[in-house]
């Protein structure tokens, strides 16, 4: 067989048969496979059908596909290495040191994610928060309730690699594929279940519930952790792969004095529609079609005189929007959505950028993850006050843009936690309300009707990134100040998302095995 790597670009209306318009149209092709696949529907609501982009990789008689199969000899490291945290990063560093025949600690504070839906029902039904087992903390980390988006705007040529992954251990083949991917908040539990399957089964420990209560320093060296059942690990290699919520550890940090810098993060709320409408303002006449999905949307807006930006963020076609703190006395929101984005319901976050030295005092190291906390706080004192302490502040689009509350009704929501109907004012910094003002007037302009009677504002939306990052070599990925800690993922200011924080740890694992193969490690 001759070995090809022929590729074509396709353009069909979105209601056509890929199959069958090959088979009609190019029946010199004997087989082809998707590259990508994306929905063009920009001219949708002007009436012009939209369309799906195809990149085909197409095989004539006598041909066949080039195979890539990355290949991992066996290597070893002087000690186990120790990851902290089972999100996306921490798993996928595990999983790639798996393949060189490398086995791994990994120590997560929650529970698995079977059990951790439990705790985090009792949180949404009752108001009862398990500080270890939520919509941030647990097996998989909070990836597992932001409606899986693999989406990611990073070059990384381990991109295939997470991917393909994904599809192994259950995904649909599509993720591999199209251009805004989602494995859904239900499938990508039994996804990430499989994956820690797949490492107890290659000889790695996982450890859950039990929080790292510290890390063991020799001098400016971080050589081991310590569990909250007092029991000491110790390793040369320790990744810190905790996630942007684990708060207590960037204390622990500071206090060691760990290499660290404050970082711009954003903060706003989420907005939530009746997805029909979404639907009709995006795709117009074709919104009831079968086969073409939720419709999704990015907005932006930039106030050039505060050089701000507002925009969305995390879009859910056919979701939820949901409580997502850690503390007791704080209130946090989020959105997910099932695979099939067949809720009634689309969401987003509305974020208005804070920025370092500007928005909050440079002099503290910690003062984003200050400024984030009395946001969560005040919010969770207005609902305590006005509510049940676990429902969230609304507000409808309307009311927000005018001052003006006009009733305590709101219309129907996807919240499991409930809402209540609040003064924004009362819970942001008066440049987030102007911000969020000017961008809502902005992307009217852009999607006529985004300002629904029945639109409603969710506060608050916090936790968008890290508000620190934890500084590391480049290549060696080390912290700068302590030999033997890799910060890793979202948590350290290095990632944004579930694929970026795979990568991430793909990275890290690759360095530390670069670094040993060499001796730099040693030195």
């Amino acid at each position: 067989m001759i070995v090809v790597w022929q590729k074509i670009q396709i353009k069909l209306n979105y209601d056509q048969n890929l199959d069958d318009f090959m088979l009609k149209n190019h029946p010199e092709y004997i087989r082809f496979r998707i590259l990508s696949k994306s929905l063009d529907a920009r001219g949708a609501p002007r009436g012009k059908k939209p369309a799906n982009l195809y990149h085909l990789e197409v095989c004539k008689k006598g041909e066949e596909f080039s195979q890539v199969n990355e290949a991992f000899d066996t290597r070893e490291l002087s000690t186990k290495p120790i990851i902290i945290g089972a999100g996306p990063a921490g798993l996928f560093c595990a999983l790639r040191f798996s393949e060189y025949g490398i086995a791994s600690v990994i120590i997560e504070r929650g529970d698995i994610a079977a059990k951790r839906m439990l705790a985090i029902s009792k949180y949404w039904r009752k108001g009862q928060l398990d500080a270890d087992n939520n919509v941030c903390f647990g097996e998989g980390g909070a990836g597992l309730f932001s409606d899986g988006k693999l989406i990611t705007r990073i070059k990384s040529p381990y991109i295939k690699y997470v991917m393909k992954k994904f599809v192994e251990f259950g995904a649909p083949e599509e993720v591999e594929y199209l251009a805004n991917p989602h494995l859904g908040s239900n499938k990508i539990r039994n996804i990430i279940s499989a994956v820690t399957k797949k490492l107890k089964d290659s000889g790695s420990e996982i450890f859950y519930n039990n929080k790292v209560e510290e890390l063991l320093y020799e001098g400016k060296k971080v050589v081991g952790v310590r569990l909250k059942n007092g029991e000491e690990l110790f390793s040369d290699y320790i990744i810190l792969a905790t996630g942007h919520s684990a708060k207590e550890m960037y204390f622990h940090l500071k206090e060691h004095g760990v290499s660290m810098a404050q970082k711009d993060f954003a903060v706003g709320v989420r907005v939530e529609h009746k997805r029909v409408h979404i639907d009709k303002i995006q795709y117009g006449r074709y919104a009831d079609s079968t086969g073409i999905g939720a419709a999704r949307y990015r907005l932006s807006f930039h106030d050039n005189k505060t050089d701000k930006g507002t925009y969305s963020f995390c879009m859910c076609p056919g979701g939820h929007v949901l409580s997502s703190g850690t503390d007791i006395d704080g209130i946090v929101a989020n959105g997910m959505s099932n695979y099939s984005r067949s809720a009634p319901w689309s969401n987003s976050a509305l974020v208005v950028s804070v920025q370092r030295e500007k928005d909050f005092c440079p002099d503290e190291l910690l003062a984003g993850h200050d400024f984030q906390r009395k946001i969560e706080k005040a919010a969770y004192d207005l609902s305590v006050k006005e509510s049940d302490g676990k429902a969230l502040p609304a507000i409808t689009i309307k009311e927000f843009l005018t001052d003006t509350i006009t009733s305590k009704e709101l219309p129907k929501t996807s919240c499991p936690s409930g809402l209540f109907k609040a003064d924004f004012k009362k819970i942001f910094p008066s440049f987030i309300i102007d911000h969020l003002k000017e961008g809502l007037l902005n992307f009217e302009s852009k999607m006529p009707g985004f300002i629904d009677s029945d639109a409603l504002l969710i506060a608050p939306e916090t936790r968008t990134s890290a508000p620190i990052s934890i500084i590391r070599d480049r290549n060696s990925m080390v912290s700068l100040s302590h030999k033997g800690l890799y910060p890793c993922g979202e948590g350290a200011g290095h990632a944004g998302g579930i694929t970026s924080a795979a990568v991430d740890g793909i990275k890290v694992c690759e360095a530390i095995l670069t670094e040993t193969k060499t001796g730099l490690s040693r030195s």
